[in-house]
């Protein structure tokens, strides 16, 4: 497993790197194989607050989890947790995939939402682009909706933009405030 650490304004010491790689390197055990990408561990101070991001890519699906205390050290062993925690909803969610084969999700498409969207778009103010403070880029795979509802799950996010298998389309998962998830599909 190869784990990219750096330091975000913040000298990382070789005593801490070794305690990232150990504890990062105990995820490797929960897979067949390791992750195709490095893995990727940012560290930062913030506010005198010791804050740390991991993100690791294994068969496609993307774990991420961010997590601050008040020791680096503390740090690196409450995101090796939450990324525990994200593995075992993952294989789990799998096993009942694989135990209840045909079944579909209960996800449907909010066409108000999809109008709604369509006619904000246009609406932007150029004073929102300062308002941009971060920008993130992922490897978008192709994958089923069972699959993003699974990854946007993982993440803990309300919403998940995906390639569509079927249909080779951008597309986005979201939740619903029922607790049921919707999905936008682009039109003609």
């Amino acid at each position: 497993m190869n784990i990219h650490v750096r330091g975000d304004h913040l000298e990382v010491t070789d005593a801490l790197r070794d305690y990232v790689a150990r504890k990062i390197g105990r995820l490797e055990r929960y897979f067949d194989a390791p992750p195709e990408k490095d893995v990727s561990v940012t560290m930062w101070i913030e506010r005198g607050r010791h804050r740390i991001e991991v993100m690791l890519q294994v068969h496609g699906v993307l774990f991420r989890a961010e997590e601050e205390s008040n020791d680096m050290y503390a740090s690196v062993d409450l995101v090796v947790d939450k990324l525990e925690q994200q593995i075992h909803r993952y294989k789990d969610k799998l096993n009942q995939r694989f135990r209840a084969k045909g079944l579909r999700t209960r996800i449907r498409t909010d066409a108000e939402k999809d109008v709604a969207l369509a006619a904000g778009a246009g609406d932007e103010k150029p004073s929102l682009a300062e308002r941009v403070v971060r920008v993130k880029r992922f490897p978008m795979k192709p994958m089923s909706v069972e699959e993003a509802v699974m990854q946007m799950e993982l993440l803990g996010h309300d919403f998940f933009v995906f390639t569509n298998a079927d249909s080779d389309e951008l597309n986005v998962v979201y939740r619903r405030k029922d607790g049921n998830f919707g999905l936008i599909e682009p039109s003609e």
